[in-house]
C-alpha cells in the first residue's frame, strides 16, 4: 500500500447548507491515515469527468459500486466489448496504474435490469467482471457462486476490512407496487432472500472474526433508505433486521455501510439499540450521469440533504481518533457535502 501524501481537509462536520452548489473553504492541513474513494453507475460510452478529480486525492483503494458500465445482456460478446470500453480509458487507465480497485455489480452490468438470481446468464456474466477486475484466475471467487470477497488493508496504524456483497445473485422475486408512483413494495414479512443462505453465512463469519478498526460493507443497492419504491433493502425488510442484528451481535468495531444504485447521493443513519455508534448509509451515485430533475424524496433516516450532481465518495480514516470522514465530491473535486463519524 503506497505511503499517503497529505492533502487539505474541511471543517469536521455535517454541511447545513440547502445547496450542494455551494462553496466551502478549506482550513487547516491534517494527515488523514488511509484514504478510500469509491462509486456508481458509469456509463462506459460517456465522458467520465470525474476520473481526474478522483485521482487528484491519491486514494489507497478505488471500490466500484455497481453499474460499473452499462449492457443489459447475455452475449458475451457485447459485454466484454463495454468492459474493454471501460478499461481503456485514459483515465482510469491511471487509476488503474496507481491505486487497488475491487468492487461489486449492479443490475447493468450483472446483464438484467432489476435482475436477481433468474438470470440464466449469471455464471458467465460472473467470470467476465472477475476479469474486468483483473481477479486471477485462482481466486476462490473463479469457482464460487457468486462474486462475494472480503480484503484487508493491514497498517502499523491498524486495519480496515472491506466486505463486498453481492446483491444480484441469490435475490429472489419483488413485489410490484400498488401504488403506481412506486416500482416495488416490501415483499411480505420473512418472503425471500437477498444474499442466499451461503453468503449470509459467510457475511456473519467475516464480521464474526473481525479484528480490523473500521468495518466498510459494500451493497450495489441502499440499505437504510427504504421509501422510494425502487430497489432497496426495504423491499426485503426481514433480511434489513436480520444484517443490522448480524453487525450488532458481532461486535465489529466502525461498520459503515457503502452503496449507489440510485443516481444521487446521500447519507442515511439509524441508531441501534446495542451499537455504540450510529449505522450509517452513504450512497455515492453517479459517475457520468445523475437524477438531474430530482426534487423531493422521502428518507425518514437522511442526514443532511441529496445530492443530484455527479460525484463520488471519499473516505478518510483517522485510527487515533476512531474517526471517518465522508465526503461527496463532484466537478472540480469540489466538496458538495460531508460527515464526520466518531467510532
Amino acid at each position: 500500500m503506497k505511503l499517503l501524501k497529505s492533502f487539505f481537509i474541511l471543517s469536521m462536520c455535517l454541511v447545513s447548507c440547502k445547496s450542494s452548489k455551494t462553496n466551502l473553504a478549506f482550513e487547516d492541513e491534517k494527515p488523514y491515515d488511509i484514504t478510500i474513494a469509491f462509486g456508481s453507475c458509469n456509463k462506459q460510452n460517456v465522458e467520465n469527468i470525474l476520473w481526474k478529480e478522483i485521482l487528484k486525492n491519491n486514494s489507497d483503494l478505488w471500490i466500484w459500486g455497481g453499474d460499473n458500465i452499462y449492457s443489459d445482456t447475455d452475449n458475451k460478446e457485447k459485454l466484454w466489448k463495454d468492459y474493454q470500453e471501460q478499461s481503456m480509458q485514459t483515465d482510469y487507465k491511471k487509476l488503474q496504474e496507481t491505486t487497488k480497485i475491487m468492487g461489486t455489480w449492479d443490475d447493468h452490468d450483472y446483464g438484467l435490469n432489476d435482475g436477481g438470481e433468474e438470470f440464466h446468464f449469471k455464471d458467465e456474466s460472473q467470470q467476465l467482471f472477475l476479469d474486468f477486475l483483473g481477479v486471477s484466475k485462482i481466486d476462490k471467487r473463479r469457482k464460487q457462486k457468486g462474486i462475494y470477497a472480503s480484503e484487508e488493508i493491514v497498517t502499523e496504524k491498524g486495519i480496515i476490512k472491506i466486505i463486498v456483497l453481492d446483491t444480484r445473485f441469490f435475490r429472489t422475486g419483488l413485489t410490484n407496487a400498488v401504488d403506481k408512483s412506486k416500482r416495488y413494495q416490501p415483499n411480505k414479512y420473512g418472503e425471500g432472500t437477498i444474499l442466499g443462505d451461503a453468503q449470509w453465512q459467510w457475511l456473519k463469519e467475516e464480521l464474526d472474526s473481525s479484528h480490523a478498526n473500521f468495518n466498510l460493507i459494500v451493497s450495489s443497492i441502499q440499505v437504510l433508505s427504504g421509501e422510494h419504491g425502487f430497489e432497496t433493502w426495504a423491499n426485503f425488510p426481514h433480511e434489513v433486521d436480520r444484517l443490522v442484528a448480524l453487525i450488532k451481535n458481532s461486535k465489529a468495531k466502525g461498520v459503515l455501510l457503502l452503496s449507489g444504485d440510485r443516481h444521487i447521493s446521500e447519507f442515511s443513519k439509524i441508531n441501534v439499540n446495542g451499537l455504540d455508534y450510529p449505522l450509517i448509509d452513504f450512497t455515492s451515485s453517479g459517475l457520468t450521469h445523475t437524477y438531474s430533475g430530482f426534487r423531493k424524496e422521502p428518507n425518514k433516516f437522511r442526514e443532511g440533504f441529496v445530492v443530484s450532481h455527479l460525484s463520488f465518495g471519499l473516505l478518510k480514516f483517522d485510527f487515533e481518533n476512531s474517526e471517518i470522514l465522508m465526503e461527496m465530491r463532484g466537478k472540480n473535486n469540489q466538496i458538495q457535502q460531508k460527515l464526520l463519524q466518531k467510532y
